[in-house]
């Protein structure tokens, strides 16, 4: 008698993956049977019926129970689902769009499904409204992917430090899963009706129903897809849409799991939870700092000014990559300010990339200490953050994640140049793909450029780097590791 073979969990999550996504797919084929002289109906039903049917056979063939997951298909269950997210991602903009290139398709793909918000496409105003509401879903999906990730697995994996924050989610034993799929299920309706709220805001200020959704999805989301060339700049007349944008950027960069637990009212008082405190100080000293400066060298309003530096300051500091103006023509001074702002996140379990507020808050509470040893060395000292103690498993892995991360920008960035692009444009393109910011600096990718223009092998190597940098970097590495291969095959 044959033995039945052993289901495969890297294999049946991934399959969930391609039901999830021919499912939403179902919502731009809806959009793309009003639109007339396109081949979108067609295009959207067949990769729609592909995702559905692959991903059905594949849970048919490995649905079975198991008791748990080990770490190391969890590290692989992650790579390949994400990779798998921005492979169906880039097929309708392949087949649907004239005169696209598979590597266009692909960078297109990968920065909405990281939600990194940089683009290759032009004349968006005239592009159908399924093709734009696909980019707008890729990248609402692309938000909420990286909440669950960052609550339910890479705890678990303890990646850079996400171990402070580990829940029953982050287990992955049987015993916890009804814990764990009530708070999945309990973030996707907050985040569900946070995307609603922010469009029905949005139609009301002056939005019409097609805009506030996709720009809804993409604010929430930290993403910044706009359906114009110019970006939000299209809405930056209206005060009510600029201001909406901060309030709602700011929701999408807190942690998630604090509305759960607010609405739960087992939340601790606002003010004791150090992440989004700090979060805050950020945000208030940088868009002070940044107004005084304005202040002395703009012929605008205070009011205006307060508009454009509130916007953009939270735009890159939440990674959504929204721009009501070109930034960079604010001075050398201004650029190299927006440049420093890439490298700072917003909270973990949040939509937001880049390095997350507790990275830096544990990188003082270290100095702070080693400090005290220094002048006290036979003193005892123990770090504590929110009121818990932090082992040392922790520090290691938040230095080893802030090594690779700032490694992999240098490594991105010294490659670019071999394909003929300038410093700032090289070192900006890389920062900006592995923080999941957006725009870049210079005249070619900054806030009111593209990436077009640039060469086929830059666009795959930041497509790497956007996804490395979404993924926390080191889940991505420790895949790449001789040894974890070893021990699996022992």
């Amino acid at each position: 008698m044959l033995n039945k073979k052993k289901p495969n969990p890297v294999v049946l999550f991934c399959s969930y993956v391609c039901l999830v996504m021919g499912a939403l797919l179902i919502l731009p084929l809806m959009m793309s049977l009003f639109e007339v002289g396109t081949l979108d109906q067609e295009v959207f039903a067949l990769i729609c019926a592909l995702c559905l049917i692959i991903g059905y056979l594949g849970v048919k063939l490995n649905l079975n129970s198991f008791e748990e997951i080990s770490s190391k298909e969890l590290y692989l269950t992650t790579i390949c689902s994400w990779l798998i997210l921005g492979f169906i991602g880039a097929l309708p903009f392949l087949f649907a769009l004239q005169k696209i290139t598979i590597t266009d398709a692909l960078f297109e793909s990968f920065s909405g499904i990281t939600t990194t918000g940089s683009t290759v496409l032009s004349n968006l105003s005239q592009m159908p409204p399924s093709l734009l509401l696909w980019r707008g879903i890729l990248q609402w999906v692309g938000g909420i992917g990286i909440v669950v990730l960052s609550i339910a697995v890479l705890p678990h994996l303890k990646v850079g430090g996400m171990k402070l924050f580990a829940t029953e989610s982050s287990d992955w034993s049987s015993k916890t899963h009804p814990r764990a799929n009530k708070m999945i299920v309990s973030i996707l309706s907050i985040y569900i009706l946070l995307t609603f709220t922010c469009a029905l805001i949005y139609l009301i200020g002056g939005m019409n129903a097609f805009d506030a959704v996709v720009h809804a999805m993409t604010t929430l989301s930290t993403g910044g897809f706009a359906n114009y060339d110019s970006s939000f700049g299209y809405f930056s007349h209206n005060p009510i849409l600029i201001w909406t944008a901060n309030t709602f950027m700011v929701l999408g960069a807190l942690p998630f799991v604090f509305y759960v637990n607010l609405l739960s009212r087992s939340h601790r008082n606002f003010g004791v939870d150090s992440q989004i405190l700090g979060f805050f100080k950020v945000l208030g000293i940088t868009i002070f700092s940044l107004t005084i400066v304005r202040s002395f060298t703009s012929d605008e309003t205070m009011f205006e000014i307060l508009n454009h530096v509130c916007f953009n300051i939270i735009s890159v500091i939440t990674t959504t990559g929204f721009a009501s103006t070109d930034y960079t023509l604010w001075g050398e001074f201004a650029v190299m300010f927006f440049f420093y702002l890439m490298f700072i996140g917003g909270c973990s379990g949040s939509t937001s990339g880049s390095v997350k507020i507790f990275r830096y808050q544990l990188a003082y509470l270290m100095l702070k200490s080693q400090l005290r040893r220094m002048t006290h060395p036979n003193g005892v000292y123990v770090l504590k953050y929110n009121q818990r103690l932090v082992d040392d498993g922790i520090i290691r892995s938040v230095v080893a994640f802030s090594i690779m991360f700032v490694l992999t920008i240098a490594i991105i960035a010294m490659l670019l140049t071999l394909f003929g692009l300038d410093f700032i444009t090289s070192i900006s393109a890389a920062a900006t793909a592995v923080t999941n910011v957006g725009p870049g600096l210079g005249d070619t990718i900054g806030p009111s450029g593209n990436f077009s223009s640039l060469p086929d092998l830059a666009k795959i190597l930041l497509c790497v780097g956007m996804l490395v940098g979404r993924l926390e970097v080191m889940t991505v590495f420790v895949v790449l590791t001789p040894s974890l291969w070893n021990r699996w095959n022992r």
